[in-house]
């Protein structure tokens, strides 16, 4: 029953994303990239923005990338239907450029909604935008990733972007592995009543 309040929820809020102009990314996306996956996954991945690829097919991690988040989560065991995928920006950036600080500050209560929503026990971030953003630090994603980090009667596990193993080979493609196991290991040690609802204080300074 909760699982499908969530997933009607999401709905309603991916269709007022459908429509949003908050930021300068309205005016040259083809697709809003809201999110996919279960409504009531134990495990969430939050990545940087969508490609273009994800901008075409409003659908986040296809192609290259999307085939190589699917193998990691075939070595744990997991499936991506058991999760669920969202960025900090739903919107394409042009050129796949970064995105800028008015423009994840205008998406930002998309995610923190989509994660009081889902209520995961695991959010795992992929690279440094989603990361940052979560755990408010300045150090990279390579001295941050390797640990599991206690955030908001969850767990937050920062790993690479998969883009970025694509580019970096094996060695980001091995720690990557890494932190993908310490997830499964997580949630093996976490019973699925573990992960509590937030409080309203909580919703308001998720991001702060």
């Amino acid at each position: 029953m909760a699982e499908t309040r969530a997933a009607e929820e999401l709905e309603r809020l991916a269709e007022v994303a459908a429509a949003c102009t908050a930021c300068g990314l309205a005016a040259t996306r083809t697709n809003v990239v809201f999110g996919d996956g279960s409504a009531s996954a134990r495990v969430m991945f939050v990545g940087e923005g969508p490609g273009r690829n994800e901008d075409l097919e409003g659908v986040p991690f296809v192609g290259a990338a999307g085939r190589l988040l699917n193998q990691l989560l075939s070595e744990i065991g997991l499936q991506r239907s058991d999760t669920y995928i969202a960025n900090v920006v739903k919107c394409r950036p042009p050129g796949n450029r970064d995105p800028r600080p008015d423009e994840i500050s205008a998406c930002k209560g998309y995610l923190a909604d989509q994660i009081r929503l889902i209520n995961p026990a695991v959010v795992m971030t992929l690279g440094n935008f989603a990361t940052k953003l979560l755990l408010k630090e300045e150090r990279g994603i390579t001295r941050l990733r390797g640990r599991a980090y206690p955030w908001w009667n969850r767990v937050v596990i920062p790993t690479f972007h998969p883009a970025a193993a694509l580019r970096g080979g094996p060695s980001v493609l091995a720690s990557m592995q890494e932190d993908f196991a310490l997830v499964r290991t997580t949630l093996d040690g976490k019973s699925e009543a573990e992960a509590e609802p937030d409080s309203p204080a909580q919703q308001l300074e998720l991001f702060g």
